[in-house]
């Protein structure tokens, strides 16, 4: 079995210095290779409720109006910090006492998941579309509750600066799934049709169900500040009192508000502008992405040279800024890393306003491209390891949902401002103005170094000699 129960550092900026070689070797650690396979049956559900899914709709000749509506399904994954606090907390009769809290809703989603879109070929999109949407609901639902379920088990399997190599992993497997999904799925389809094309999306999700099978339940033991915090709220809002009402309203308490008043009583004042620069980092990257595909268009690219190089260049360097990210963050802590996320992201945006100048160039599409997802890969990583180190693993599902919610969030709200940017003025103005947007998170991501690095100094001093 994956072993995955580790104890986690003090908090703190800097991690203790590795080696190169030390730093290159957690990625054979079976616990960062587990995350692999986890995020492969992650992301096969994604495409599969979203654009596989229109493509289905499209072929059978569906109204594009019925179509659109689908686009609601996606819904789900936005709003998943609502049931989290279930997720954390309540358990799965017969399943948690076998697997654990963490491996039991994992499994739960996975069969949830596979069992949607087996139920899906069972519909005839042309007759009605009704059991096709209960279909396409209840699977995204259950993988935005694996989503959930296997972001608490990634954070409480290892310590903080294992956290970079971890989603390295885990993007990787997502975007091999987010592949198959959508290439995949198309070729089976062109050669045998859809049903049987969902029926294998169906099949792929044993890879998850495995997995869950194979690896251990992180050690999930309440800390005893948290014990003492919900004993007060219980105390002060008489929560404590014998009878079921007074019971569900300690259970509340206990899921819904203590992970909140957790937060901002670890975090003092500094605890809102923590949850600003949450809202911040991606602002640039999530801006610009919208504009991206027709930008290229309107260059002049063909979509040709845009699938291809977006696939190939795309995908690779993808996956070797996530690898770069969590090379760095085992190296050097997670910090440093955070602010050259920052950075990266927000000079691509330059090079993008230049490919607008040089006009439609295939190798400067190619370096553009390539810088973009490189610099994408290595800061998701860096901000991801960041975001975990922020969570208290009592309540790790809750607190990490809201912080996955508000980091995308603000960026798809401004993001929907963009072609009013571009036709007011044009497409180099628009990228300078998004490569400005990222200004912000560079500015918080230095001050929260320095701020860690007093910390450390702090802690050093007190520290017996």
């Amino acid at each position: 079995m994956f072993e995955t129960g580790t104890s986690r550092p003090a908090a703190g900026g800097a991690a203790e210095a590795r080696s190169w070689r030390d730093a290159l070797l957690v990625y054979t650690n079976p616990k960062v290779v587990a995350l692999f396979f986890l995020g492969f049956s992650a992301g096969l559900p994604l495409l599969l409720v979203f654009s596989t899914l229109t493509a289905w709709l499209a072929d059978e000749g569906l109204a594009k109006t019925s179509i659109g509506f689908f686009g609601w399904v996606g819904i789900t994954y936005s709003i998943k910090v609502l049931w989290a606090p279930v997720v954390d907390r309540l358990p799965l009769p017969g399943l948690t006492r076998w697997l654990g809290q963490r491996r039991s809703w994992m499994l739960m989603a996975q069969l949830c998941v596979a069992g949607g879109l087996a139920a899906m070929v069972t519909t005839d999109p042309t007759a009605s579309l009704a059991p096709l949407a209960v279909s396409a609901v209840v699977v995204a639902f259950a993988a935005a509750t694996q989503d959930v379920a296997i972001d608490a088990f990634r954070i409480e399997s290892a310590i903080d600066e294992y956290q970079g190599a971890m989603s390295a992993t885990y993007i990787f497997g997502y975007r091999l799934a987010m592949l198959v999904a959508g290439a995949g799925a198309f070729y089976i389809a062109h050669g045998y049709g859809w049903e049987v094309a969902y029926l294998c999306m169906a099949a792929f999700m044993l890879v998850g169900v495995v997995t869950v099978l194979l690896v251990s339940e992180p050690p999930h033991q309440p800390r005893p500040e948290t014990l003492a915090l919900e004993r007060e709220l219980l105390h002060r809002l008489h929560a404590d009192r014998p009878g079921l009402l007074h019971r569900l309203e300690a259970w509340f308490l206990g899921a819904v508000v203590s992970p909140f008043v957790d937060f901002f009583r670890r975090n003092g004042a500094v605890a809102l502008g923590l949850l600003a620069f949450i809202a911040i980092y991606r602002l640039s990257d999530i801006t610009m992405g919208i504009m991206a595909n027709p930008f290229y268009l309107d260059l002049g690219f063909s979509k040709l040279e845009i699938a291809n190089i977006g696939k190939v260049f795309g995908f690779l360097m993808t996956i070797a800024g996530s690898f770069v990210g969590g090379l760095l963050v085992v190296r050097y802590g997670i910090h440093r890393p955070l602010l050259a996320g920052a950075v990266l992201v927000a000079l691509t945006n330059l090079l993008f306003a230049h490919l607008a100048q040089v006009g439609p160039d295939i190798r400067w599409l190619a370096a553009v491209i390539s810088a973009d997802n490189l610099s994408a890969g290595f800061s998701n990583v860096a901000f991801i390891a960041y975001l975990s180190s922020l969570t208290n693993r009592s309540y790790t599902a809750t607190q990490y949902a809201l912080f996955s919610s508000l980091m995308t969030l603000p960026g798809k709200f401004l993001s929907g401002f963009s072609g009013i940017i571009v036709d007011a003025s044009n497409y180099s103005v628009f990228f300078l103005y998004s490569a400005a947007m990222g200004l912000p998170a560079v500015l918080m991501a230095a001050w929260l170094w320095r701020r860690a690095l007093r910390a450390d100094a702090g802690a050093e001093h007190l520290a017996p000699r």
